[in-house]
């Protein structure tokens, strides 16, 4: 059970594998990108490539598709990057689900993981495979694999090294489930932190923040949904930003600066040098190009 990118290499890894798929679950085609045109799922043109049964659900309390799954015999449903299921579902196959998370549980609960380890500068994330419980990102422990994270990489990279990493961590699971040689391990609620879903308005920056909880930001959210500002009253993308080890005595946060064809940032600590923006309706320029020709009043709100 999966939907996006993140879930293709478990989904190959599994089939390329003696076990047996016998149906791939993922959401109903939608309209996606500028055409608007209807598209599948990347887990669905995954399937069908691989010559997969496909079930397409929109309401996982459906009684047909919970008739479906029934009717699949599964001994193990495998979720990557998929919904929350509720246990009607759970109850279906004979050993159990198992979910593929990209964070070292518990740390990272919820929808953005990755994301959320990048914004707060973490060294290290990993993924955890584990037993699927009612509640979300709870159960049960099989197996971790940790990986580091770069001072300068940014959510998009840790996502790819993840992607495959995981597949590999779940494939290794499956198989210790198929030979009954697996342990278990509980999650410490004490030490759980949150990952919620990231809305528009979560990802403005605040240029009275010290440079690095802004660099670790904007690197976070790259390079999706992005982090952005205001620039005189319109929306600015910032792509691509570092720390400046440099000082510019009387810049104001929120000020834009342009030296020695750099472009920098007042924060509350110093400065950040801006490398990538796009202004709204517009491409994504190097900074320094864009503020060669920008007329305007060069504060970022």
């Amino acid at each position: 059970m999966g939907s996006p990118d993140f879930a293709v290499p478990s989904l190959e890894k599994l089939h390329s594998s003696h076990h047996n798929v016998v149906a791939v679950v993922t959401g109903p085609d939608k309209r996606r990108g500028r055409g608007r045109e209807k598209s599948p799922t990347a887990v669905k043109n995954s399937a069908i490539r691989l010559g997969l049964p496909v079930i397409e659900v929109e309401d996982l309390k459906s009684a047909d598709f919970i008739q479906k799954l029934k009717t699949s015999d599964a001994d193990l449903f495998v979720v990557v990057a998929f919904r929350v299921l509720p246990q009607v579902i759970l109850d279906i196959p004979h050993i159990g689900s198992v979910n593929l998370h990209a964070s070292l549980l518990p740390r990272y609960r919820g929808a953005a993981p990755i994301h959320h380890a990048v914004m707060n500068g973490d060294t290290e994330t990993g993924c955890t495979v584990f037993f699927l419980d009612e509640k979300i990102d709870t159960g049960n422990i099989l197996l971790q694999e940790k990986t580091g994270i770069g001072p300068h990489e940014n959510t998009g990279s840790v996502y790819e090294r993840l992607m495959y990493l995981g597949a590999d961590l779940l494939l290794r699971s499956v198989q210790l489930i198929a030979d009954g040689k697996y342990e278990l391990f509980r999650q410490d609620d004490k030490v759980a932190t949150p990952a919620p879903k990231i809305f528009p308005d979560d990802c403005r920056i605040d240029f009275s923040e010290n440079k690095t909880r802004i660099y670790n930001k904007i690197r976070g959210l790259s390079p999706s949904p992005g982090a952005w500002a205001v620039l005189d009253g319109l929306r600015l993308r910032i792509h691509e930003c570092r720390p400046a080890g440099i000082t510019l005595p009387g810049i104001r946060p929120a000020q834009v600066i342009t030296d020695n064809n750099k472009v920098f940032a007042g924060c509350a600590d110093g400065v950040v040098e801006l490398l990538k923006v796009q202004l709204e309706g517009k491409k994504i320029m190097e900074a320094s190009e864009f503020f060669r020709g920008y007329k305007g009043a060069s504060v970022i709100e």
